[in-house]
C-alpha cells in the first residue's frame, strides 16, 4: 500500500511540473534583467470592475505614444480581442508613475516611449486560449509566427495564461524617435511580411529598430538573442536600461515586455474591460 501511494504521489508531482506559466518579477533584487518566476496560484480569482488605483496612461502622461494593437485587427489573432473596448493603456498608478520617470529619461536622449499593450483583462486571455485551440485560424501567421507552429505558442512561452498583464503593472512597449514619425495604417488584407524581416521590409512601425517587430514569436525576439547585433542590439539595451533604472523587469523572451518589480497586485488577476469607465 505504501509503495502504491509513493508511486501516485511521484506521478502527481511530475504532471504538476509540466505547465509553463508566464513569468513574473521576483521580489529579490539581484540580476534585474530577466523575469522568470511563477504566477499567482490558480485560486486567485479574477476581479471585475472597477480597477482600483488604475489610470489611463495617456491621461497621466500625454507625452507617451500609444498603439494598442489588441483593440485592432493588427495582431497575431487577426481581429480585435475580447475585452478591448477602447484603444487605451490602463495601468496601476504605481506603474504609470514609474513609466513617467522612464519617459523623462527617454526624452533626454531624443526618444519617446510607445506602448503596445498594458493591462489585459482575463476575458482577453480566455480569448487567446480559445483561439489557440482552433488550428484553422492562422490569418496573420506569415507576420507574427512565420517559422513556428501555432500549437507551440503557449508551450514555448510566447503566450501565457494567466498573464502578468492582468495584474495591471505589466506592459509591452518600444522607443520611437522624438518627434515621432508618422506610421502608415494597417489595412486588413494587405500583404504580410515576416516580423523577422529587416526593418525596411516588415510592417512600417515607427519604432526605432529593435531587430524584430512587436509580438514576433521567434527566438530572435529574445532580448539578448546573439543574432541581433549592431543598432538593434544597442536599442534593446537602451530600452532595458531605461526600464530597469525605473524598477521594471524584462521578460527575456520578449524585448518589449516589462513588469514593475514592486507591483501592487502581485496575486490578483482583473477582468474589467479595457475602457475608460473601468478606472472610475
Amino acid at each position: 500500500m505504501r509503495y502504491r501511494l509513493a508511486v501516485v504521489l511521484a506521478l502527481a508531482a511530475l504532471l504538476g511540473g509540466c505547465s509553463r506559466p508566464e513569468p513574473r518579477p521576483a521580489p529579490a533584487t539581484p540580476q534585474p534583467t530577466s523575469a522568470s518566476p511563477t504566477p499567482a496560484p490558480a485560486s486567485s480569482a479574477s476581479v471585475a470592475a472597477p480597477l482600483p488605483g488604475f489610470v489611463v496612461l495617456t491621461d497621466s502622461d500625454p507625452r507617451i505614444h500609444a498603439d494598442i494593437r489588441y483593440a485592432t485587427p493588427h495582431n497575431f489573432v487577426g481581429r480585435p480581442i475580447t475585452g478591448y473596448r477602447e484603444p487605451l493603456c490602463l495601468l496601476t498608478r504605481q506603474a504609470a508613475e514609474a513609466l513617467r520617470r522612464v519617459q523623462d529619461a527617454a526624452l533626454a536622449g531624443g526618444h519617446s516611449l510607445k506602448v503596445y499593450d498594458c493591462y489585459r483583462p482575463q476575458p482577453a486571455v480566455d480569448d487567446f486560449v480559445a483561439w489557440s485551440k482552433r488550428p484553422g485560424e492562422q490569418q496573420t501567421k506569415a507576420e507574427f509566427y512565420p517559422d513556428l507552429a501555432k500549437s507551440r505558442l503557449f508551450a514555448d512561452g510566447y503566450i501565457g495564461a494567466p498573464t502578468a498583464h492582468s495584474r495591471g503593472s505589466t506592459l509591452d512597449l518600444t522607443l520611437v524617435d522624438e518627434p515621432a514619425a508618422s506610421q502608415p495604417p494597417y489595412r486588413v488584407g494587405q500583404p504580410l511580411v515576416a516580423c523577422t524581416a529587416p526593418r525596411g521590409q516588415r510592417f512600417a512601425d515607427n519604432s526605432i529598430d529593435m531587430g524584430t517587430g512587436f509580438d514576433c514569436f521567434d527566438p530572435r525576439a529574445h532580448t539578448a538573442d546573439p543574432r541581433v547585433t549592431g543598432t538593434a542590439r544597442d536599442n534593446r539595451r537602451l530600452l532595458q536600461r531605461l526600464m530597469t533604472d525605473a524598477g521594471f523587469v524584462n521578460y527575456d523572451r520578449e524585448w518589449w515586455h516589462y513588469s514593475l518589480r514592486d507591483e501592487p497586485y502581485p496575486d490578483t488577476f482583473f477582468a474589467a474591460p479595457v475602457a475608460r469607465s473601468s478606472v472610475g
